[in-house]
């Protein structure tokens, strides 16, 4: 299912969106919350720019809300209707369900927007410039 060369894999795995040969992070890990927006400038093999432009991924945060919303419905979902809590408990879960995925909302969101402007293209030769 997660096969290079499809939207979903560069979104799932922070990989560039035009080769899919290197993470677009300085660290994979999201929860290192110190370095989380850490981006590297470009990818060192299609030489991909990953900030087009000045604030590029301000956009993302229209993304991010929908990202959260999903999470928020998916933690209610869970907690009230499959495990019958209170509604109060479904509140509690899906606050802390959204404290506690911020920072892979966060990163799934970028990788979302990227995707929107930067296409799939196999054959990139390292240090062609775009």
């Amino acid at each position: 299912m997660l096969k290079k060369g499809s939207k979903l894999y560069s979104i799932l795995t922070g990989s560039c969106p035009k080769c899919h040969e290197e993470s677009m992070y300085v660290n994979n890990n999201p929860y290192r919350l110190s370095q989380i927006f850490k981006m590297h400038e470009r990818c060192s093999n299609c030489n991909t720019k990953y900030k087009i432009e000045p604030s590029f991924f301000y956009g993302a945060m229209y993304v991010s809300y929908g990202v959260g919303i999903a999470f928020a419905v998916a933690a209610f979902v869970i907690s009230f209707l499959i495990i019958g809590t209170s509604l109060t408990s479904a509140f509690i879960a899906i606050v802390a369900t959204m404290i506690l995925f911020m920072p892979v909302i966060i990163r799934l969101s970028r990788n979302i927007w990227i995707n929107f402007f930067i296409k799939y293209e196999p054959r990139q030769i390292k240090g062609q410039l775009e």
